[in-house]
């Protein structure tokens, strides 16, 4: 989406403000091991209250300079940048899509190791599950986008390092098992068994579980054709890619994708419906 291009003046008077309110708000430990949005100080938060109906023009001079960094490649800057989207606008689910977005997709391919790889998936992951979802508990958006990255970041082969996520995210899994502290997988051990009774019993250990978890639960809360739309795909994507590997998921599958044609007919959806009947002999 093209925005504006603000004035010089009103770009540099609205950094200089930011910079003073990022100031006020900075981590006084040193730097943070994981990217994450902290909540806002109070000084912080007087900074912003501020710009009164200035906030608005604040964030569209960040997204300028966004779309400018997006477009040279310079991710870790846009990192940062992007922290302050969300701060401007934290009711907004496509800010903090575009943010994790970044961190778990643009920023983690330019490192060198897999483990620092891991570190800017996990907290994009973080950073939709432990604010996103906070301050948006009920946006259909976020839920969209959790989904589709435990099922294309961490299900999917599209990263050479997707093997390490899944078995650190496995790691992470049993050692909420062990404990029974599922807070830190962000898991519901209720929501998890009405899963399993909806969709056949998951291996929570893979990522995938997790896509068809959230998937299922933001379909609770969508209220447009779009919203459930791209919910109910990310629901049969999530039984496709189980199938690939266990054909006992096949029928859900399937059943999935006849739902979601109910709702959004469409040639694509049926030839993939046929495609899938076939290859499963459904």
């Amino acid at each position: 989406m093209k925005r504006f291009a603000p004035s010089l003046f009103v770009v540099l008077l609205l950094a200089a403000l930011a910079a003073g309110a990022w100031w006020l708000q900075r981590p006084r430990d040193g730097a943070r091991a994981e990217f994450a949005v902290p909540p806002p100080s109070p000084a912080a938060e007087m900074v912003v209250a501020g710009l009164g109906g200035f906030r608005g023009l604040a964030a569209e001079a960040i997204w300028f300079r966004a779309d400018r960094l997006w477009d040279e490649g310079r991710y870790g800057e846009l990192a940062q940048l992007a922290s302050w989207l969300t701060f401007l606008e934290p009711h907004t689910a496509e800010v903090w899509s575009y943010a994790a977005w970044n961190l778990a997709y643009n920023v983690s391919v330019v490192m060198s190791s897999e483990a620092d790889r891991w570190r800017w998936v996990k907290a994009g992951l973080r950073l939709l599950l432990d604010d996103g979802l906070r301050l948006n508990p009920s946006d259909p958006g976020l839920y969209s986008s959790i989904a589709n990255m435990f099922s294309m970041k961490l299900g999917a082969n599209t990263d050479d390092a997707a093997e390490y996520y899944r078995r650190q995210w496995k790691e992470m899994v049993k050692s909420a098992q062990a404990s029974g502290d599922w807070s830190e997988v962000k898991l519901d051990p209720a929501k998890m068994r009405a899963v399993d009774a909806e969709y056949g019993a998951q291996d929570w250990t893979h990522p995938l579980a997790s896509s068809l978890y959230w998937a299922h639960w933001g379909l609770q809360c969508a209220r447009t054709p779009m919203a459930r739309s791209e919910l109910l795909q990310a629901v049969y994507q999530a039984l496709m890619m189980e199938a690939s590997v266990d054909s006992r998921h096949a029928p859900r599958a399937l059943k999935a994708m006849q739902d979601a044609m109910r709702e959004s007919p469409s040639h694509m959806l049926s030839d993939l419906i046929k495609g899938f009947s076939e290859r499963y002999g459904l």
